[in-house]
């Protein structure tokens, strides 16, 4: 006798539960399996009663669905809705393909020659320190001369691509939680989804609406994952804008536009660098994992020393996204530093 045989029986539903259901037709579990082949039925005790779950209801009751149905329905509705998802997004999220195409393109076309030095003064205009762009420059030599230059090229265009589109996006959505009280309490769920959710939760979906070839794919997964703190720190940063300015810009008759451009933001500038700082680094995470559906760059290779257990691949791709990070890291700080810097003066 099942568990939970009296519920049903005292509700009546005996005959509904023994009658022709599709519940009881999905394959059993390994442990039921077992337990039919060895002939014992398990002991039960107050102590160990199982909680009346799904699957344990359908063991009283065969006609009740297992919790497997309940993952079935939403694959099917997914599904159902998939042709009608794809006609929509398809056009919308098209010039991003193009976007990373593109980038893709120049990035692995532009010699090492031009490439590395112009890196390196990029470098240097935006930190204005000779030791910061010569790290800069000797580790692109360094991924050069061990024959990782393509897939560092790689890496930096997805994310210089990803980057741009979460500041574009991020903070004009910043910008209008921090001007709406109603607008930011319904953007902090989504934000808190966004931010919490598994990075290869991501890519489920976005697997079933885009063909694994189109560069979409990857480019949405890690927009998704990045985006978060741009958003978040530009509605803090102008919200933590000083009341007194405020009320100062108003004094001077400027209107909500003035104030905007003229106050809010560059006052909120630290905070909405130190969120770009973070997309990029959340950027460079998601590209990695984004290599389980054809994202290139230094992510291949760390997958290649995964799959076929080539640890020195793995540890050199694995050094190689350190070093990225680490330049990424200290040139938006350089960057941070000249603008408070600026503000201070």
């Amino acid at each position: 006798m099942a568990n939970f045989d009296w519920i049903f029986n005292t509700l009546g539903l005996r005959e509904w539960c023994d009658g022709d259901g599709g519940g009881g037709n999905a394959p059993l579990s390994m442990a039921d399996l077992l337990a039919k082949a060895s002939g014992e039925a398990p002991e039960t005790s107050l102590w160990n009663t199982p909680f009346p779950s799904m699957d344990v209801l359908n063991d009283a009751c065969s006609v009740f669905p297992q919790s497997r149905s309940v993952a079935l329905g939403l694959e099917n509705g997914f599904l159902g809705i998939k042709d009608s998802l794809s006609a929509v997004l398809d056009p919308i999220t098209q010039p991003l393909s193009w976007a990373l195409h593109n980038a893709l393109w120049f990035f692995e076309t532009t010699p090492w020659w031009i490439m590395i030095p112009l890196l390196t003064l990029l470098a240097l205009l935006v930190s204005r320190s000779w030791l910061l762009a010569a790290f800069v420059g000797g580790s692109f030599v360094g991924l050069a001369f061990i024959d990782y230059y393509d897939y560092t090229m790689q890496t930096l265009a997805i994310i210089f691509v990803c980057t741009l589109i979460c500041i574009l996006l991020g903070v004009p959505i910043g910008i209008a939680m921090s001007r709406s009280d109603r607008f930011q309490n319904g953007m902090i769920p989504v934000l808190d989804m966004l931010q919490t959710l598994p990075p290869f939760v991501y890519l489920i979906p976005l697997i079933f609406l885009f063909s694994v070839t189109e560069p979409k794919l990857y480019g949405i997964a890690i927009i998704l994952y990045a985006i978060v703190p741009v958003v978040r720190l530009t509605n803090l940063g102008i919200r933590l804008v000083d009341e007194e300015v405020i009320e100062a810009a108003d004094a001077f008759g400027m209107t909500k536009r003035q104030k905007l451009y003229g106050v809010q933001i560059p006052l909120a500038l630290p905070n909405i660098m130190a969120g770009v700082n973070q997309t990029i680094m959340m950027s460079l995470a998601m590209v990695v994992i984004a290599s389980l559906v054809s994202a290139p760059g230094l992510g291949v290779l760390v997958l290649r020393g995964i799959r076929n257990l080539e640890l020195g691949v793995g540890l050199l791709s694995g050094l190689g996204i350190v070093l990225l990070a680490i330049i990424l890291d200290r040139l938006t700080k350089a960057a941070l530093a000249r603008v408070n810097a600026a503000q201070k003066s």
